[in-house]
């Protein structure tokens, strides 16, 4: 069902949780200014008023004589700018203040009072010295609070120095009240300007949701066309290269539906494989199974008495339990394999002392055949591998040449590195496979010429263990067909003297 833009409620849309969230924030911002300005202004006041009349007792003392000092003084002018007030006693009890008169009988008889200590009042200490104390003190007559501090100079004379607290509380309550108005306005006028603007946000998210809704409609032609460089624009941005890459990624998908329906038929092809490698082996079995037996029974039956004869079948029927012996083994081996079965182990040696062993341990073949051997690699040459299995490969190369062995009739071995990789080939002179059996050679039981296979005794395992073997080696191997004959090649990764 397709998305449409009135479905959205209007209490979950963006431009009302925006405005909203807008409003609460400045709500918030505004309480918080409030209670702090509550809590922590005048114990703010306090520490900067007590450094104010620290400042105001340091210059009231290097005044000497306050009686030919005139309004111009920095003392004077510091305390009316301060909101200051002082006293100051000598020690022939004459005192001077700069308030009004009245005023300073009363301030005289408080600082008085606190020098001798006999005035009741019970101040808070803010700070007290050996010359001076800042003190919290309340008015008797006036009930109002003060910040003052008072003390001794060197020279004898006592001091009092005051400035009250009343204007800090009335600009704090004036302060949260203006706080409070200009708040609540700004709070109404940023909700209207945000909903205002808020559309040209949700323009291109509305274009973002109808472009998902075709999407989910596997529909990618429309694209973000409103642009802009900021946080939505980007995401348009994304929402194109995504169409595009779900796009490709759908035709990919098809494509790749289309190979696993490859992979079907070739999985039924496999099943066919399957049935005719056990077709294979009974084939194979059979005829030296039937030739045992029917040899066996002959020797039974006494057909034929004269020892030749009998030395004869026990020949064949030998032969035959060879060729059985041996295809069994090569399938075992095989299985273990391709099973992961088979110990692998890695080792460092001379790869050509191992083709002259195998070619050495060739040549009473390789002389009734009369083929020429050119093994072109002379020097030691040290690969990492299994040598063990790495000689089978070599062997079943090499036989298979000599047994496919025409023309010139020549053995070509080689070896040549190429990227830290030993390539290995064995070429014969001879009849080249055909191209559309060049892969399947690889294939268990898979015979070219099964006439040919059978005169020499094989059974179509040797390349397939050679695959396998290669396999379980990390490495590659191969088969190329040139004018005059067949190489068949493998990699080993090269190695040095000094890892052996």
């Amino acid at each position: 069902m397709k998305l449409k833009n009135k479905d959205i409620q209007f209490k979950y849309s963006i431009r009302v949780t925006l405005a909203l969230y807008t409003i609460f924030f400045i709500l918030l911002s505004l309480l918080s200014v409030v209670l702090l300005n509550f809590l922590f202004m005048e114990p703010f006041y306090v520490r900067n008023k007590s450094k104010t009349l620290e400042t105001g007792m340091y210059l009231l003392e290097d005044v000497e004589d306050l009686t030919n000092v005139d309004s111009s003084d920095p003392l004077f002018s510091y305390c009316s700018v301060n909101n200051l007030i002082f006293v100051v006693i000598d020690e022939e009890s004459n005192f001077y203040c700069n308030a009004r008169s009245g005023q300073g009988e009363l301030l005289a008889s408080r600082l008085f009072g606190y020098v001798t200590g006999i005035d009741n009042a019970q101040p808070e200490i803010l700070e007290s010295t050996d010359t001076y104390r800042i003190q919290k003190n309340k008015d008797f007559f006036t009930a109002e609070k003060y910040i003052e501090i008072w003390g001794s100079f060197d020279d004898g004379r006592s001091f009092l120095i005051r400035s009250p607290m009343a204007s800090i509380r009335e600009s704090v309550e004036l302060a949260n009240g203006f706080f409070a108005r200009v708040g609540l306005i700004m709070a109404l006028v940023a909700g209207i300007v945000v909903w205002l603007f808020t559309k040209r946000i949700t323009r291109p998210i509305t274009e973002l949701t109808e472009i998902s809704q075709k999407m989910t409609e596997l529909d990618f032609n429309t694209k973000y066309v409103s642009g802009g460089r900021d946080e939505i624009g980007v995401l348009g941005r994304n929402f194109n290269r995504m169409s595009e890459e779900l796009e490709r990624t759908i035709s990919e998908l098809k494509s790749a539906n289309l190979e696993l329906q490859k992979d079907i038929e070739k999985k039924e092809q496999i099943d066919e494989m399957r049935k005719d490698f056990l077709s294979n082996v009974s084939h194979e079995l059979k005829t030296p199974i039937a030739l045992i037996q029917g040899y066996a029974e002959g020797l039974q039956d006494n057909i034929n008495d004269d020892p030749e004869s009998r030395d004869f079948y026990c020949e064949v029927i030998i032969d035959e339990s060879s060729k059985m012996n041996m295809m069994v083994k090569k399938l075992l081996t095989l299985n273990q394999l391709e099973f992961g079965n088979e110990q692998v182990t890695l080792e460092c040696f001379d790869l050509t002392a191992l083709l002259q062993g195998v070619v050495q341990s060739a040549r009473i073949m390789i002389e009734q055949k009369g083929v020429r051997v050119r093994l072109h690699q002379k020097e030691p040459l040290y690969v990492w591998g299994d040598e063990f299995k790495v000689e089978e490969v070599i062997t079943n190369y090499v036989s298979n040449a000599l047994n496919h062995m025409d023309g010139e009739r020549i053995l070509d071995i080689r070896c040549r590195v190429e990227d830290g990789r030993v390539r290995t080939s064995v070429f014969n002179t001879g009849a080249q496979i055909p191209e559309e059996d060049l892969e399947k050679v690889w294939i268990k039981f898979y015979k070219v010429d099964k006439a040919r296979t059978r005169e020499y005794g094989g059974s179509g395992i040797g390349l397939s263990i050679v695959k396998a073997i290669m396999e379980s080696l990390k490495q590659e191997c191969g088969v190329e067909n040139y004018s005059n004959g067949v190489e068949f090649w493998f990699t080993l990764e090269a190695g040095s003297e000094g890892n052996l």
